[in-house]
This record gives C-alpha cells, structure tokens and sequence, in this order.
C-alpha cells in the first residue's frame, strides 16, 4: 500500500488534535535515541536465508530454527540440511561431536545455535558449526511418511497435510504467493478496489445447477424432536424456523456481487474461494479452488476489456521476469526466491519424468523447458495475443483437421464448445496466449451481452492470420461450419471472450455483462432461473445502470501455468474433488 507523507500542520485542528494524544511523547523519543538503547523486542530472529545474507561473510553466532530435510552421519560429524521455509535454499549444519546427532531424522525440528563459516562444499556458499542443539519434535522414520526425496503424486495427495514439507510443495506455495502479491499491485496500479465476495448465497451465477448446497441443521433436528416425542403427552414444536428463509449455497463465482459495488467504485477485483459440484476428474478442475475476477464499470466494447486483461496478464508476466533476472534493480532477494523457487519445481518434475514415480503431471514438453523455468513466460510477451472469433476458430480447427487429422477428437461443430485439446493446439498454432471471442449464446450464461447489442465486433484476428482463416472458410466444405442440428439457426452469440493458452487451454474467460433491465429479465426468464431470487441483481439495472464488463481466471490454472506444474491438485495446500475431501 503507497503511503503518502502529509505534514501535520495542514491537517484540522481536530485532526491535528487526536493524532498528537496517540502520538509518542517527543521527550520519550529523544531519550532513547540520545541514550542508545536498542529494540528489545522477543519475536522470533529472521529467516535462515536473510541471517545467512546479513552475517554470511563476518562469522556470526546465528540461531536457526527448522526442519530437517536429510541427514548423513559419521562416526564422529553428521551433515543435516536445514530448512525453515523462508525460501528454496536451506543451510548445511555441521554437528562435531560423538552423539551430538542423536535421535535427529528425516523431519526433525530443530533449533540449532553455531557460527556461520564459509563451507568448502559444493553448492552452498557458507555452513553452519553448530555449538547448541535443541531438538523440539522428534519424527519417527519408521512411520513418516515423507521420506524419499520423489514420491507419487497419489502418496502426496493422500498426505496432505505434510507435503509442505517437499521441497515441490514448498516452492510452489512461495511463488503461489508472489504471483498474487504481482496480481494484487497491478490492479493496484490500475484504479481497481479489491473487494470480499461472500461465500453463501443465494444465486447461482453461471446457471448450470453445479452448486453444494448448505444443509439447515435445524430442520434435521425439529423432525428427530418430533419423531421421539410422538409418544409424549407435551406439546412439541415441529415448526422450527430454518436458519435462511430460502435456499442457500456456496458460490460458484464472485462475479454478480462484484457488478454491485462496481456501480458505484466503477473499478473492483476479488480473489475468493469458489465451489462447483464439479464431476470432472481433469487435471484442472477442483471442487473448491480460488477465482481471481475484475469489474468494470463504462466499458462499451469487447476490445476495451480484452485490452484490460492482456495488459494484466501481460505486466504480471513481465514482472515475474523482471524481478528474477540475474541482473535486476530493486527488489532482488525477492527475485532470487522465485528464481530459485521456479528452479527446484523445474528440476522435481525433471526427475520425476525420468524416474517415472509420476510425482506430478507435466506439461508439454514441446513448449516448456526443464533447463529454462522462465522461457514460456518470455514466449507469452514477445507479441500481442492473437483475437479470433469462435466461427473462425471453429473453420481453423475444421481445415487442419480434414489436412492433418492432428486431434484425437473431431472438430467442434458450431454450436458445440471447443475441446480442451482444440484450445491447446489453438494457443500452440498462434504461438502464445489466444483470445476466442463470441461465443454462441447458448453455450453462455444468462447475464452476457448479446453481440447485436455492442458497438464493437471483434471478428477478425489482431494477426495476419484473417486472411487465411477467411480464404480457408470459403475453400471448406459446407457441412463443417455449418450449426449442429437442434441448435441456434440464427446463430447468436454474445460479447464474451476464452483466453486461452498453451499446455493449458482455457485460462480466463469474461464478457460485456447485460446492462438494460428488460433484456436482462428476458434473459432470467428463457434461462428458467427463478427471477425472484435475482431481483437484487436486477435492481442493480434499474437504478442508475451502465455499460460495464468482467472476466474471471482459475488461480490454480494461473500456478500450474507458470510454475509448469500440470495439475491443479498439486499447486493448492488442500486439494478437494469429488469423492476426495479427507481433511
């Protein structure tokens, strides 16, 4: 948060007044500054990496608190690497002395005191002597778990709670973090309020009944009461109020209440929990997973939005890169955590490839380098994402196909949605990010402008590519762009847009959002939504209503993307899907 400096002799009088009663007494100030004493504060020390940085070269006395990661014993040393978390690298301790490892494993934790030395090792700039252990949790090797360096990604999954501990996990949870402290400063930078969703509510946001729907204990209750006192000759209740007058579930999407306060601060985003009653058992879809969604307010065309997002996406990346260059201004430690960090995902899923443990799923091996963790999200920046509309994406599709035969599915038909491995080829033909834009109207919820409704048409590539694609649609055989039997003859679609990109395929969507009342109760009608339950919504477009738009983005897809991780259940702490809710 930027912080301004405001001199206090320009404030009110009753402004100036109750900041100086909070205020620390000048007198007390100077006293301790003249008298040279010194924060005696009993927080924790820093991190293992900012001691090893601050003291690394002047043989400091340190304490260092962690976990064991491995451990080498000799008959009169013993090697242990270390490890707190504050970043990849762990530190070396050397403990001299008959017994002085004894009973320290695998998972340990420790609090060691010694003097930092430079080490004669390989890989590792100093070590620690250690003169003071102090073991605080013993771990049994015979039942932890997390033992090998490479386990599967099914062990891992079935134990949780003690992933963290991997070095994978461990580096994906810090660059997990740097991405949305990334995200979290663009927006910043962009005028945008970051905003709390609610997580009950009564409305389903996408329409298609995928919701988890909150059980009132209270009627569960009121009925046991009255089936044991049946026998009873005092009167008993039944009619216990239930806890929400209407039926309540848990969101699928930030996206309806952030249009609220969007009429009002005109700019807003949220990164919120979702749940979708999701039956899909991909490598990426969870049940419960994190939705990062922008609003705005007096957006008029699709290209205003699309332009929006891509410099999002764009900057984002661009920072990502800036920060761990090898040579960079400001902010450098943080650069070399997430360098490291990209680093150690790289090299797990490298050995987990060649000692086939199947530790986690990996993307493409085409398109994303082990050598280089950082040369997919250079490829994303070299040009302008690539805009093409779904008719032209599905003629491509169809003219490769019928050439090539490239897919293991055939083509979509128009009507139909485009497959995961269509949108990846897609994203791979155009060399970076693609930007498929109105979709069929039925393919789409209730809440999206209809195209004949927007000013803007974004119905051509931003690439050389037109051409092609309408020189091709005229040489194809009519039955391929022609719409699937049974659906829209007319072939309407709405102002939205997929982004798409390679080795994941779907990335964000978005779309100009309905803002006129009627057409938006029309809409809730045909979609046999119960209107009633959406006439908060609706009022938002009889009071004072405008032209607005949104899009949302899948944060694990977003991880999984950069860090080259290829499966959602293996970038969040907890992994839930169906059948798989354990902790």
């Amino acid at each position: 948060m930027r912080r301004s400096i405001v001199r206090l002799s320009t404030l009110p009088p009753n402004i100036r007044t109750i900041l100086a009663s909070r205020s620390v007494p000048p007198s007390s100030t100077s006293s301790s500054a003249s008298s040279g004493t010194t924060n005696t504060s009993t927080a924790p020390k820093k991190g293992t990496e900012e001691q090893i940085a601050n003291n690394g070269d002047n043989d400091a006395i340190v304490t260092v608190n962690g976990w064991i990661r491995s451990i080498r014993s000799h008959k009169n040393v013993a090697f242990a690497e270390v490890h707190d978390g504050s970043s990849s690298k762990g530190v070396q301790a050397v403990l001299k002395g008959k017994g002085k490892a004894d009973g320290i494993t695998n998972g340990t934790s420790v609090q060691l005191r010694g003097r930092l030395t430079k080490s004669r090792g390989q890989g590792q700039d100093v070590e620690l002597l250690v003169e003071d252990v102090r073991m605080l949790g013993e771990c049994d090797p015979e039942a932890y778990p997390i033992q090998k360096k490479s386990l599967p990604a099914s062990v891992l999954r079935d134990n949780a709670h003690l992933r963290f501990r991997t070095s994978q996990t461990a580096a994906t949870m810090r660059v997990r973090d740097a991405l949305m402290r990334d995200w979290h400063d663009w927006f910043e930078e962009n005028g945008f309020t970051h905003i709390h969703t609610p997580v009950l509510t009564g409305s389903d946001c996408e329409g298609a009944g995928e919701v988890f729907t909150i059980h009132d204990p209270s009627s569960s209750s009121a009925s046991a009461a009255s089936s044991s006192s049946s026998s009873s000759c005092l009167p008993v209740s039944t009619k216990t109020p239930p806890f929400f007058p209407h039926p309540v579930h848990l969101t699928v999407s930030g996206q309806l209440h952030l249009e609220a306060p969007t009429h009002a601060l005109t700019r807003v985003y949220t990164l919120s929990p979702a749940f979708r009653a999701e039956p899909s058992l991909t490598s990426r879809h969870l049940s419960e997973f994190y939705m990062l969604e922008g609003e705005v307010a007096f957006v008029e065309t699709l290209d205003q939005l699309l332009d929006l997002v891509e410099d999002g996406v764009r900057k984002t990346v661009t920072g990502i890169l800036a920060v761990a260059a090898e040579e960079g201004t400001g902010g450098s430690k943080r650069g070399e955590r997430i360098r490291q960090d990209l680093v150690v995902i790289a090299r797990s899923l490298a050995e987990s490839e060649s000692s086939g443990t199947g530790a986690t799923e990996v993307h493409d091996q085409s398109t994303l380098s082990r050598s280089d963790p950082l040369s997919h999200l250079r490829q994303v920046i070299l040009k302008p994402f690539t805009r093409i509309t779904y008719t032209a994406a599905l003629d491509l599709l169809a003219e490769v196909y019928e050439r090539e035969k490239p897919f293991e599915q055939d083509p979509p038909k128009w009507g139909e949605g485009i497959a995961t491995e269509h949108e990846k080829w897609l994203a791979l033909h155009f060399g970076g990010p693609v930007f498929v834009t109105q979709y069929p109207a039925a393919l789409k919820p209730f809440y999206m402008l209809p195209s004949s409704s927007s000013s803007s048409s974004s119905s051509s590539t931003s690439t050389s590519q037109t051409s092609t694609l309408d020189s091709t649609a005229a040489l194809m055989p009519s039955h391929l762009s022609s719409p699937t039997p049974g659906v829209d003859s007319q072939r309407r679609t709405v102002e939205c847009f997929d982004l798409l990109f390679p080795q994941i395929g779907e990335m964000a969507g978005g779309s100009l959002r309905e803002h006129r009342l009627d057409h938006l109760s029309k809409a809730i009608e045909n979609a046999g939504m119960n209107k009633e339950d959406y006439e908060w919504y609706l009022d938002l477009r009889r009071y004072g209503s405008v032209p607005h738009g949104g899009w949302g983005m899948g944060w694990e897809r977003w991880v999984c993307w950069v860090t080259g991780v290829g499966n959602v259940r293996d970038v969040v702490g907890f992994a839930r899907w169906k059948g798989h809710c354990k902790y």
